[in-house]
């Protein structure tokens, strides 16, 4: 399927833009104010999102509620996966616009309402307010990113978007700390929906101008009504991901039925969500979609059990074993810049398998520090390693998606894209976590306040199954480009 760009087709109501140089860039006069706003949108989102598991310990353990502390996770993504597939529709049929507002508004509500909360439930529950928020904005800024930036900029805005997670990165967990201490843990969200109100000024009257309006289909045909089945579907998603993270989270035999009734809506669910022939990697946009998911799952799977490997088998503090991932920012905005730059563009599916190898090399060598002859600091260089390879293949499926889109269904599979990324963690975290556990890992929290060493066996059967997945992803890597057609006889 060829490029299409938004520009050239019809949007209702579609505004008289300004004119703009062919060298302008993201920064430039035209999209100055646009850049900045979404951007810096996407940087306190960032920051909440690493600072807030920092807060998390103090919030559960003043409102009673430890036995619950997994659901404040579990409901964040399990309401965004269906906002997700909601937003997707809606910025299809009436433009990005209402869905970013609906969903800044509903992550700021939900940010106040666990500030403020007086009970654990009513904490969990604002993570799920705030994880439909969450799930809204992200489809609707990559639904903006498609209609008002040409295509040439658009491996530029998305290494930004990744540049803007560096900061977060690092800085978070260190200011909500100090923040934890010297304030108290509920400042820590009720500090941040303040303080999105600048970048929403300067990015809502752009995106008004630039990408409002719903966009006609390949016949013809306006903004239409919402498609009941695709929501409902997004329902099912939603519901099954809930029961299949409560019975991971659970491993008693009466787990089991909840967890085969989350697998009984997932299924149908996910065929029916995502691109036709995405289970079997077909080219083009199936693959782009697949690999998504494959590439953000087994890399977020394995992080997560990095810390926890280096303070119970190797001694190190809790603070310590978080700064060897610090690096990783870096060198992830660093694989989305260079994705973006010109001169490598026409070599983008070698840029995405190369990443998926730095990946699978990655997760298979930070098990090596369970050999005590092994430095620690070998997973610092690592893990930097494959967050270069992960900054070259994520920002690649974002622009490679927006390529591949019919303008009328960039909101659908941008949608798509984010329900592949976000199922696959909670999946393979699911499936990570059980395999520890049941090979000896013991519990996460316990382990790691009283740093009592696991079985180095449960850490391996993380590790080594999600190298093995990388490795599947870099295979996928060759597929994301559809196949030029022959040339007719005698043209």
């Amino acid at each position: 399927m060829a490029a299409l760009n938004p520009r050239d087709t019809d949007v209702a109501d579609a505004p008289i833009l300004p004119p703009e140089s062919d060298s302008e860039g993201v920064l430039g006069r035209s999209y100055r104010a646009l850049s900045v706003g979404i951007v810096s949108v996407v940087l306190l989102i960032a920051f909440e999102a690493t600072a807030v598991g920092t807060a998390m310990p103090v919030a559960a353990r003043e409102l009673d509620g430890v036995s619950l502390y997994a659901f404040a996770f579990s409901g964040y993504f399990t309401t965004s996966l269906f906002a997700m597939v909601l937003a997707g529709q809606w910025s299809d049929r009436r433009g990005p616009l209402g869905a970013l507002t609906t969903g800044i508004g509903a992550f700021a509500a939900g940010l106040l309402l666990s500030g403020t909360a007086g009970a654990m439930w009513l904490f969990i529950l604002g993570r799920a307010v705030q994880g439909f928020g969450g799930g809204m904005v992200i489809v609707a800024l990559y639904v903006v990113v498609g209609r008002a930036y040409p295509e040439r900029m658009r491996p530029a805005i998305m290494a930004a978007f990744a540049a803007s997670w560096v900061v977060p990165s690092v800085v978070g967990p260190l200011a909500a700390g100090a923040v934890t201490e010297q304030l108290g843990w509920r400042w820590v969200f009720l500090g941040i929906p303040v303080l999105v109100l600048l970048p929403l000024a300067l990015a809502l009257p752009q995106i008004r101008l630039r990408a409002s309006g719903g966009v006609k289909d390949g016949a013809g045909k306006g903004p239409g009504s919402f498609d009941r089945r695709r929501i409902r579907l997004a329902l099912g998603i939603s519901f099954g991901a809930g029961l299949l993270q409560y019975a991971a989270q659970d491993l008693r035999l009466l787990s089991v039925l909840p967890g085969v009734a989350g697998i009984a809506l997932l299924i149908p669910a996910v065929l029916g969500l995502l691109p036709r022939g995405t289970y079997r990697a077909a080219r083009g946009l199936p693959s782009v979609v697949l690999l998504r998911g494959v590439a953000a799952g087994s890399f977020i799977a394995a992080e997560s059990f990095v810390p926890l490997m280096l303070v119970t088998q190797r001694g190190l503090t809790p603070t310590l074993a978080g700064f060897s991932l610090a690096a990783g920012g870096a060198t992830w905005a660093l694989g989305s810049w260079l994705q973006a730059r010109p001169r490598l563009v026409p070599y983008r599916e070698r840029l995405m398998t190369v990443g998926m190898l730095l990946v699978a090399a990655a997760i298979a060598t930070a098990p090596s520090v369970l050999l005590d002859s092994v430095p620690v600091w070998i997973v610092a260089v690592a893990w930097a390693f494959g967050c270069l390879g992960m900054g070259l293949v994520i920002s690649s499926t974002s622009v490679l998606l927006l390529q591949l889109s019919a303008p009328d269904q960039a909101g659908t599979n941008s949608a798509a894209l984010q329900i592949s990324d976000g199922l696959s963690n909670i999946l393979l975290l699911a499936v990570g976590g059980a395999a520890f556990a049941a090979l000896g890992g013991g519990a996460v929290a316990h382990t790691v306040t009283t740093t009592t060493a696991s079985h180095p066996a449960a850490f391996a059967a993380v590790f080594l199954p999600m190298a093995v997945g990388a490795l599947l992803g870099a295979w996928v890597a060759t597929r994301v480009r559809e196949h030029s057609p022959a040339p007719a006889e005698g043209l």
